[in-house]
C-alpha cells in the first residue's frame, strides 16, 4: 500500500486486486437502486475513488483500515459531487417555503439515487447529518463512514478503527437514531 502510495505503479497494481472485491461490493450496494440511466456505474465508482487513493501521498498508509477509512471517504466524496450535480438544477420547492431539498426522504437502509434531484437532495442531507454527527461523536461518524461508504463489517471495522466489536455495534446503534432524528426533525 505504501509504496503504491508512493507512486510506484506496479505496486498499485498488485494492490487493486487485493481490495478491488471489498470496495465493488461497496459501491454495488449504494447503486443498487439507481435508475436505469444513471451516469455513475459501481465499476466507474471503484476506478474512481481507487484512482484517487493510489496515487502519490504525503503520508503513508498505516495499515488496510487507514486505506479502507480512505476508500470509503473517497467513495463518499464522488457520491456527493455527483448528488451535488445533479442537485444543482433544483430551484425553489413545492409552496410549503422550505427548498426541495429539505423534504427529501433519506435513509441509511438504502442510498438515495444521486441521479434523481429529489434523491440527490437527500443524499446530500444525509452527509450533511454525517458532518453534524462528525462534530459530536468523531468515532460514531467514523462507524458510519466505515460501515455505510466503504460497506465494512462490524469486526472489519472495529480491526480499522482499533476499537472492539461491541463498541463499533454501540456507535451503529447510537449513529443510526441520531442521524435518523436528525434527518426526520429537520435539524439539518
Amino acid at each position: 500500500m505504501n509504496a503504491a502510495a508512493s507512486g510506484d505503479k506496479q505496486a498499485a497494481d498488485r494492490l487493486l486486486p487485493l481490495v478491488y472485491d471489498q470496495l465493488r461490493a461497496a459501491a454495488q450496494r449504494h447503486l443498487k437502486n439507481e435508475s436505469a440511466g444513471h451516469t455513475l456505474s459501481a465499476t466507474a465508482l471503484v476506478h474512481e475513488a481507487y484512482c484517487r487513493l493510489a496515487g502519490p501521498r504525503e503520508v503513508p498508509w498505516s495499515g488496510l483500515g487507514h486505506f479502507y477509512a480512505a476508500a470509503a471517504e473517497s467513495i463518499r466524496r464522488i457520491l456527493i459531487d455527483h448528488a451535488r450535480a445533479k442537485a444543482a438544477f433544483i430551484r425553489g420547492g413545492g409552496g410549503d417555503g422550505r427548498p426541495a431539498a429539505r423534504r427529501a426522504a433519506v435513509s441509511l437502509s438504502s442510498l438515495p439515487d444521486p441521479s434523481s434531484p429529489a434523491e440527490s437532495a437527500g443524499f446530500l442531507i444525509l452527509d450533511e447529518a454525517i458532518s453534524r454527527l462528525e462534530a459530536l461523536d468523531e468515532q460514531s461518524a467514523a462507524v458510519v463512514r466505515l460501515r455505510y461508504f466503504a460497506g465494512l463489517s462490524i469486526e472489519q471495522t472495529a480491526a480499522a478503527l482499533g476499537v472492539s466489536a461491541p463498541t463499533v455495534k454501540r456507535s451503529w446503534t447510537f449513529a443510526r437514531g441520531w442521524l435518523k432524528e436528525a434527518i426526520e426533525s429537520g435539524r439539518v
